[in-house]
């Protein structure tokens, strides 16, 4: 406990006490003054009766009450020499607690001088950090004209989501077998793969304003209803509808050109997305987890060559095919009434534009 604490509790207990003293105080010489005018109504008496037995009554009555008045006065003297001691030591605490909350105040000023210069030290800092930003500024503003040659670029987020209670996919396996599909295409360089993984619905606007991807893979389950599987907090299901999931790709950046639902029963879901992109995937019935990954590792290994997106998707089809693999009619390919799918062409190489 700090010092002036300490003084301060002291002042209110000695305050106590002395209000404590004065009442007792009060209350005595209330009494005193009680058995002074005993003595004067008996002697009073005295003078007015020439009965024997009346005076010697008298008598007796103000015997008795000067013993009380002078034990009274006595207290009071006592009474007195206490407040008076008492009213000293709160003389004294008062003064130690005035020359600590001085101390404090000139400390406390001290502080404030010292936070002013820093806070001044870190605005001259600041400015000076200002001025190199704006000659680095000016600096990769003439480099500009450089990073046209860079090979145009996408983004693939892959958002994967396995609750607890729901049979577990090998989502991993889907990953790597996209990944090494990526890596041996010829525009390798112009993908770059993101994925986030327990993928619950407040992580998605989170992931994709993080990454800005050109491509949103969701991969997991799905309900007959169309509804996606993703996960509380606690790794249980939570289902989102795909009213819910147009609304929330409506509010997404425009980079989004593909957004691949690779759970069962997912049509719904890229038939309502389409309507603000240009081309989504869905599954128009329950499909396997080994037709999920190889159709899914096919469709980016055919992006990752150039191939339109038409393209790119008969091909993966026809992986599934190849594979013997009877569920290549599951994916269907869904793009905007006023594009055509063969025109949507997601890497190419350097020197090329987007159709």
């Amino acid at each position: 406990m700090a010092q002036i604490d300490n003084y301060r509790n002291k002042l209110n207990s000695e305050r106590k006490k002395l209000a404590d003293l004065r009442k007792t105080l009060a209350n005595e010489q209330k009494t005193s003054a009680q058995q002074q005018k005993k003595i004067s109504d008996a002697r009073s008496a005295i003078l007015q009766t020439n009965s024997q037995s009346t005076i010697k009554s008298k008598n007796n009555d103000i015997e008795r009450a000067s013993k009380v008045l002078a034990s009274s006065q006595d207290k009071i003297a006592r009474i007195e020499t206490q407040i008076a001691d008492l009213e000293k030591e709160i003389a004294n605490v008062e003064k130690n607690f005035r020359n600590e909350e001085s101390k404090i105040a000139k400390k406390t000023e001290a502080e404030e001088n010292k936070r002013l210069k820093e806070s001044k030290r870190r605005a001259d800092e600041m400015e000076k950090t200002l001025a190199r930003q704006k000659k680095l500024q000016d600096q990769l503003q003439k480099d500009v004209t450089q990073l046209k040659k860079i090979p145009n670029k996408i983004t693939v987020l892959f958002l994967a989501s396995n609750p607890i209670d729901t049979m577990q996919l090998r989502l991993d396996e889907e990953v790597h077998a996209i990944q090494e599909k990526i890596r041996l295409s010829d525009y390798r360089d112009s993908i770059k793969f993101e994925s986030r993984w327990a993928v619950r619905p407040s992580n998605i606007l989170q992931a994709i304003n993080e990454t800005n991807p050109t491509v949103i893979h969701f991969s997991g389950h799905g309900t007959e209803e169309g509804d996606l599987v993703l996960q509380n907090p606690d790794g249980s299901t939570k289902l989102v509808t795909k009213e819910a999931m147009s609304a929330t790709i409506s509010t997404l950046s425009s980079t989004i050109r593909l957004v691949v639902f690779n759970a069962c029963f997912s049509k719904p879901q890229a038939v309502s997305v389409i309507r603000h992109i240009e081309s989504a995937i869905g599954m128009t019935d329950s499909i396997g987890d080994e037709a999920a990954q190889i159709f899914a590792a096919q469709l980016y290994s055919s992006i990752g060559f150039g191939h339109s997106l038409e393209n790119s998707f008969r091909q993966a089809k026809a992986a599934l095919m190849l594979e013997n693999i009877p569920e290549d009619n599951t994916p269907q390919l869904f793009v905007r009434e006023d594009i055509d799918g063969n025109n949507i062409i997601l890497v190419q190489p350097q020197g090329d534009s987007y159709r």
